[in-house]
């Protein structure tokens, strides 16, 4: 009998909640196949199974919080007896795709707990285009490919069926959790092929098409593209007929950051400060070359990989500041990983960069839009969520000038980069002062005054500052 045990799904989680079983007992199960559905205080994840074999036992059941390593099921691995043996229409572990094998044994971490509702003015080929193509298409005649993904999840079995009717997972629209493919999605399909019916487009496909489309950005704000918040979901409010009031369950997202948060406000002593940084030369910089960077990498130049940049810098200054708080002492990180908070559907998580200190600036443009884009369509990696060591937050992009950001413990920094304005500034010329217009953007920090002080972080942020308002039309990109 092999045990499975509650996973680590990040490094301060020491514990998840059961949120669905993927398997029942008496269930054949591959190495690998999704089992089970985790929920902690950050995300919620996707957990493989370690072992091939017969689901035998549930220990934990759905909605109990388990502790990491504890013991949640029991399965009888293939060759052990029976009961191992896997059923007519699941095919051995060696038939699926080798894509699937290795890989695929790192938990899938989902970040919207529900769907996002999209008005049509959110662009791209949503997935009605692709039924109105199949309903056009004669029964002899394969209907369009649906908007799908090539990557999709599912089970073995389904990727068996799919081989069988000579189909690929990028004509098929997902409808299983997170996107993944599912025997009736795959049925559906072959059902439409053969009628030429239209396929019904999943609720959920609208949102993933939506996460991709990246938001404007413009000399105001502070990188626009790489955080824009999700839908507020305000449209989503309703009220029964005659009443006043509607409440709204907390999700299990929205419990987890609460929880989090209360933990971090009620155990850490925060302490704040800020500095106004000139970042005229960014901006300049920035708008002199984001045409050319758009059309030579595809995606839009931010200000964010900048921040990021210049914090890196000043930690390699000030390297007390890239730890974890312990009660036992400082723990000083040798790398550095850069976590961005990320805004989700009733949601935030702070996916990270790991070793942020070796890319460039259009390096770390493509993390931060890489790891937003797949933090809002359920693509993020458990490594993704592991390795923080500082957050930078863009509350710039709300248009706020000065915030105060709760830290993310146990790192003992969080970096904001507020909204870009023109003001007028009093500067020092040979003749006098005088009065320019100049692109000002107020950079707060706050930190955990048990691990350091205000001098330290005042010298910190200083640096920032300074690396930022050295910017020039000579300062390197890649």
């Amino acid at each position: 009998m092999a045990k499975v045990t509650m996973p680590q799904l990040g490094e301060s989680v020491a514990e998840g909640t059961i949120g669905k079983w993927l398997k029942q007992p008496g269930d054949h199960v591959a190495k690998y196949e999704p089992l089970l559905e985790v929920i902690t205080d950050k995300v919620n994840a996707e957990v493989p199974s370690p072992f091939e074999g017969t689901l035998t036992q549930i220990l934990a059941e759905e909605g109990s919080t388990v502790p990491n390593n504890a013991e949640i099921a029991i399965i009888e691995a293939a060759g052990e007896g029976s009961a191992a043996e896997a059923p007519a229409d699941v095919p051995a572990q060696t038939e699926a795709a080798p894509a699937e094998a290795a890989p695929s044994a790192e938990p899938v971490v989902t970040t919207a707990p529900a769907p996002v509702a999209v008005s049509a003015s959110a662009g791209g080929n949503g997935s009605a285009n692709g039924t109105a193509e199949m309903a056009s298409a004669p029964p002899s005649v394969r209907p369009a490919a649906a908007d799908g993904d090539p990557d999709a999840r599912m089970t073995p079995a389904v990727r068996r069926l799919l081989r069988e009717h000579d189909l690929s997972p990028a004509q098929i629209v997902g409808t299983g959790h997170a996107g993944r493919i599912t025997r009736d999605d795959v049925i559906a399909f072959v059902e439409a092929q053969r009628t030429g019916q239209p396929v019904a487009a999943p609720a959920s496909s609208a949102a993933t098409a939506a996460a991709a489309v990246p938001a404007p950005s413009g000399p105001a704000t502070a990188a626009r593209a790489s955080s824009a918040p999700p839908p507020s979901g305000a449209a989503d409010v309703t009220f029964d007929a005659g009443r006043d009031e509607q409440l709204i369950p907390w999700t299990q997202m929205r419990k987890g950051v609460a929880t989090a948060m209360l933990r971090s406000k009620t155990t850490v002593p925060h302490a704040y400060t800020m500095v106004e940084v000139d970042v005229t030369g960014l901006v300049r910089l920035r708008s002199a070359n984001k045409a050319a960077y758009q059309a030579r990498e595809g995606i839009s130049l931010s200000y964010v990989p900048f921040v990021i940049k210049a914090v890196v810098e000043a930690l390699r200054k000030h390297p007390r500041l890239n730890a974890h708080w312990t009660e036992d002492g400082l723990l000083v990180k040798r790398r550095i990983g850069v976590a961005v908070a990320v805004a989700i559907e009733d949601g935030l998580i702070t996916p990270v960069i790991q070793d942020a200190d070796t890319l460039s600036i259009n390096g770390l443009n493509h993390a931060v839009i890489d790891l937003a884009n797949r933090a809002r369509s359920n693509k993020l990696r458990l490594d993704d969520l592991n390795g923080g060591t500082i957050t930078v937050n863009n509350t710039g992009w709300f248009g706020s000038i000065a915030s105060q950001s709760i830290v993310n413990s146990p790192q003992v920094v969080i970096v904001n980069l507020e909204a870009i304005v023109k003001r007028p500034v009093v500067r020092e010329t040979p003749d006098g002062d005088t009065i320019a217009v100049r692109s000002i953007m107020n950079l707060p920090a706050a930190f955990d005054h048990r691990a350091t002080d205000g001098a330290q972080v005042g010298r910190f942020v200083a640096d920032i500052k300074a690396w930022l308002e050295a910017i020039g039309p000579d300062t390197a990109i890649f």
